[in-house]
């Protein structure tokens, strides 16, 4: 894991929910080793809370990540579902509601998001969806980046080509990564997703022959649908990955196959290929 990437990405997520959540005081952290480690706070009124660590199966916290939902405490200082091991830094804040939502990525907890408020008061849906939202951003990002690195790390070029079956894992990591894009709200995760799929389609440009130049723009749509194409999928299985129609897969097919001046299927996907479009 990047240390300085996940201290920014937890920062970046404290600082938007901030914005948008009636809580007035967030914080947040990754686990490692067994406990997370807060390390972006917003809202506070003294220091009880920097530099906390929380355990696995401790706490309010630590109670959300062994059973992988959120946990509420309405009355933090006489809960009695929960252990009292950090009520010197939550009550030392004078919180008195506290929210804490896991960060769980393919089903294994990350971290944890917190709210909380000095005065205790309901907590309905509307007040703690940003809460989750949050959470569910980071766990979309942590979950893309380390998949793009498992994925990149496990390719090894020799001789600037790559062996078939890592060529054939890259293309399928580049189709899983568009779908992924796909599905993101955020701009700026969509935007980063985008680089690292113009890496991957650079990685592999050597080992599909002499490179070409194209004066073509493909849609966003045309590109996923060329993607899914170069794994061998049938129009059927590509609007089912891409919770598309089947004549509107076939159009985006027909638009992309028009502008890279290709009569086939697979004579698109090789020129897009060869123009560093498609690994």
């Amino acid at each position: 894991m990047d240390s300085e990437a996940d201290t920014q990405l937890i920062s970046r997520a404290v600082v938007d929910l901030a914005r948008h959540t009636r809580f007035p005081v967030v914080f947040a952290g990754l686990e490692r080793d067994g406990a997370v480690q807060i390390t972006a706070i917003s809202g506070t009124r003294t220091h009880s809370i920097d530099g906390l660590v929380v355990h696995t199966g401790r706490g309010l916290g630590g109670a959300a990540m062994v059973e992988k939902r959120p946990r509420l405490a309405l009355e933090y200082r006489t809960a009695r579902t929960i252990t009292h091991d950090y009520d010197r830094a939550i009550l030392g804040e004078g919180i008195s509601t506290l929210l804490a939502v896991p960060i769980v990525v393919t089903g294994r907890p990350r971290g944890i998001v917190y709210c909380g408020s000095w005065t205790p008061g309901p907590v309905g849906d509307l007040v703690s969806r940003p809460a989750f939202r949050a959470a569910d951003f980071i766990a979309t990002e942590l979950r893309v980046r380390e998949e793009v690195n498992r994925r990149v790390s496990a390719l090894t070029p020799s001789e600037n080509a790559l062996p078939a079956t890592a060529q054939e894992d890259l293309r399928e990591s580049y189709a899983e990564l568009r779908s992924i894009a796909a599905s993101v709200a955020d701009s700026e995760l969509r935007a980063r997703i985008a680089a690292v799929e113009r890496r991957l389609a650079a990685i592999s440009r050597e080992a599909v022959g002499p490179s070409i130049t194209l004066d073509v723009t493909l849609s966003p749509r045309e590109l996923d649908v060329l993607a899914c194409c170069a794994l061998g999928a049938t129009n059927a299985e590509i609007a089912a990955s891409l919770s598309l129609k089947e004549g509107t897969v076939k159009s985006y097919l027909q638009a992309a196959m028009a502008k890279l001046d290709a009569s086939t299927r697979h004579a698109a996907v090789a020129k897009a290929r060869r123009a560093g479009l498609l690994p």
